[in-house]
């Protein structure tokens, strides 16, 4: 059961994404239902028991492929800071965690089948605004039911009741992924022996939800945007969802990073050029460049309606009365919880506090800081430094492949 047609050394090979129609629409939080279709991709082989599946969470921008070369052209996901210095022209059709994915790397697919899906409310081949709603046989736009969290993480149980698949080995994510996988922890506590948590938080900080409200507001101001309703109109909201990506991908960075990279270098002249609409620095042109790159592949009202999903997760308010010691009562699996020193956005406190609660419960828990230049973004860059890390986490390295 795996959807690798090709291997190479280290590599999950030439990956199809697969689709399945869940046979029941997912209730939501916000009290509608949900007819779904989502988009997954598997590595691995699953064991005759059913016992080593590995679920990957992505983040607000990536979807259901995750490592391999993807079967079909496709724009990158792998888009972020020193991308195109890490991948070259390799990296396009490369999954967006391909470096922890795959035989001998954190996520080894010689032990585990990992199973990754395009998040609900996605535009990678899930259900989201831009899907037809049965009831009109137009696109649900504006129209598209406010999602959480919660939400997300019920659609992927529901598809692995499609696969299966009764309980999880391990579930991992990043940054929106993180949140997923302590969702998990939460949710289905019975159902999950491990969560890999990297780059996250239990509750956004007020300055997260600050920077997410400005992206969000930047789409909306835009004129074609047409209050959701763009689908079809010849009009998308480009120029807003271009500053809503320069936004969040200055978030994802650390000022020292962004100092290396590009100091306060000129783009193409000796000297200022006195222009106001030219980029006169480089890092100017690096982010219109980011905008450009992911308005080509990414959906206006998705980046909506996720952004407002994560800034709604809050652990302690929804299942602890205020609490997070309450909140995490009832967690069964062990937690790996990875920080990075240079990430403001996801600081280091959060996963700290998450670790302080778990620890007082007498849960079994293990919180690692690593100094790390790159902001946010490192939970993508730094996977040589994660990968000893969460290997040793998993015992994978005491354990033969099935």
């Amino acid at each position: 059961m795996t959807s690798a047609s090709t291997r190479t050394a280290g590599s999950v090979g030439v990956v199809e994404t697969q689709y399945a129609d869940l046979p029941a629409p997912v209730p939501l939080d916000c009290g509608r239902e949900l007819p779904v279709r989502v988009a997954y991709e598997t590595y691995g082989t699953l064991s005759p028991e059913r016992d080593n599946v590995l679920l990957v969470c992505h983040a607000l921008s990536g979807d259901a492929h995750a490592a391999g070369e993807s079967a079909k052209p496709r724009e990158s996901t792998r888009d972020g800071f020193g991308a195109e210095d890490r991948d070259g022209a390799a990296g396009k059709g490369l999954g967006w965690w391909d470096g922890m994915i795959g035989p001998g790397k954190a996520f080894d697919t010689d032990r585990y089948f990992v199973v990754s899906t395009n998040l609900l409310g996605g535009c990678g081949g899930t259900t989201g605004p831009a899907s037809l709603d049965p009831a009109t046989g137009r696109p649900y736009g504006a129209d598209f039911p406010v999602i959480t969290v919660a939400d997300m993480v019920r659609t992927e149980r529901a598809l692995l009741d499609v696969l299966g698949i009764e309980r999880l080995a391990a579930v991992a994510g990043g940054s929106l992924g993180g949140m997923q996988a302590l969702q998990w922890a939460v949710t289905y506590p019975d159902q999950v022996d491990a969560v890999v948590v990297i780059a996250s938080t239990h509750a956004l900080h007020p300055q997260g939800l600050s920077w997410n409200a400005i992206a969000r507001d930047a789409i909306m101001r835009d004129p074609d945007w047409q209050g959701g309703r763009y689908y079809g109109t010849g009009r998308k909201p480009d120029a807003g969802m271009g500053v809503a990506r320069m936004v969040g991908h200055v978030t994802y960075l650390s000022s020292a990073s962004m100092g290396d990279k590009f100091g306060r270098r000129l783009q193409s002249s000796d000297d200022i050029r006195y222009t106001i609409t030219d980029a006169e620095f480089q890092v100017e042109s690096y982010l219109r460049h980011q905008a450009e790159t992911f308005v080509r592949r990414f959906d206006a009202n998705t980046y909506l309606y996720t952004s407002r999903a994560l800034t709604y997760f809050d652990l302690a308010r929804q299942h602890g009365g205020g609490s997070l010691v309450k909140a995490l009562e009832g967690v069964r699996a062990k937690a790996l919880l990875i920080a990075f020193s240079s990430d403001w956005l996801y600081p280091p406190l959060a996963s700290q506090e998450i670790h302080d609660a778990l620890q007082e419960l007498g849960k079994p828990v293990e919180l690692h800081v690593i100094d790390a230049p790159y902001g946010h973004d490192c939970f993508l860059l730094e996977e040589a430094r994660q990968t000893p890390i969460i290997r040793a986490f998993l015992g994978t390295d005491e354990k033969e492949a099935p």
